[in-house]
């Protein structure tokens, strides 16, 4: 099941993507589920799933939003490939590199991703996103995957010099709208094992990120168990899982992106990410 969250005719709603259309579910579960969020804090995807008589909307009239428009937590996982920690050169680590993200840094499918005024360094990073949607404290990694709701495309936007003021990275991560997500969520049951998943990252069109997913270093079910050690998991928090080699830094000479440059974020199975770039605009 592939589930949406829109903007359409002055409100946001929520339902599910088949093919060129949209299932307007909001209507049908409202006072009940305010978003996705709400279904996944109140464990009604199958109620979500077998949801009839709702309004069908045409796929190109609606405005799509981030498929978890609200999370309680972005948390993102940092040199978290082999081929990316080869290039930047990095030592190996003990454990995973995790920073967060804001969610006013997203944006959805489609819209377009600011590059901020304060920079020309502004990069690309393709990921895989994680959604929880049972919550939990000190999930065992075993059991990591029961607290997964499902998956979608992220593009951790990078902002790099700013990202390279002090140690801390949080800077360089969450300007806003410099992040996409989307378009969809897809649910776990229909993405099956995501180690078998292959990413790739498209810049106007020519291919600059290639990996399975299984070259994660610290895979998914490992990332779940180290970051709910430290923070409670919620339904509807987000883990992005890390980025393959080939990023725009370590490419030689360096390559930033620039207004008008066509971002896409490709897993089969889980979907296309695609934002164009546009220079952020300074009020004054």
């Amino acid at each position: 099941m592939k589930l949406v969250t829109f903007h359409h005719a002055d409100r946001v709603s929520f339902g599910r993507l088949e093919g060129d259309a949209v299932i307007d579910l909001g209507p049908v579960f409202e006072g009940r589920y305010a978003g996705l969020r709400d279904v996944l804090e109140q464990d009604a995807l199958d109620e979500i799933r077998a949801a009839e008589g709702a309004a069908t909307l045409a796929l190109s009239d609606l405005e799509l939003l981030p498929p978890i428009p609200d999370p309680n937590k972005i948390l993102c996982a940092g040199v978290n490939y082999h081929a990316h920690r080869e290039e930047a050169s990095r030592a190996a680590a003990e454990y995973p590199t995790i920073f967060p993200r804001f969610a006013d840094s997203q944006v959805a499918h489609g819209a377009p991703l600011l590059r901020p005024a304060e920079t020309a360094r502004f990069d690309y990073e393709g990921e895989l996103a994680v959604v929880i949607g049972r919550g939990g404290r000190r999930i065992p990694a075993e059991k990591a995957f029961d607290h997964v709701a499902g998956y979608s495309c992220y593009n951790d936007g990078s902002v790099r010099d700013w990202q390279r003021h002090t140690a801390q990275w949080l800077p360089g991560k969450t300007f806003p709208a410099t992040g996409g997500f989307g378009p969809a969520l897809v649910t776990a049951d229909e993405v099956g094992d995501p180690s078998r998943l292959q990413l790739t990252t498209r810049v106007n069109a020519e291919e600059r990120q290639s990996a399975s997913v299984s070259d994660l270093i610290f895979d998914i079910p490992a990332l779940i168990a180290y970051i709910s050690t430290f923070t409670p998991l919620a339904p509807g928090d987000v883990i992005v899982s890390g980025t393959p080699g080939g990023v725009g830094l370590f490419r030689d000479p360096p390559v930033f992106l620039k207004p008008g440059d066509v971002v896409e974020i490709d897993i089969p199975g889980v979907g296309l990410l695609v934002n164009t770039v546009a220079d952020d605009v300074v009020d004054g």
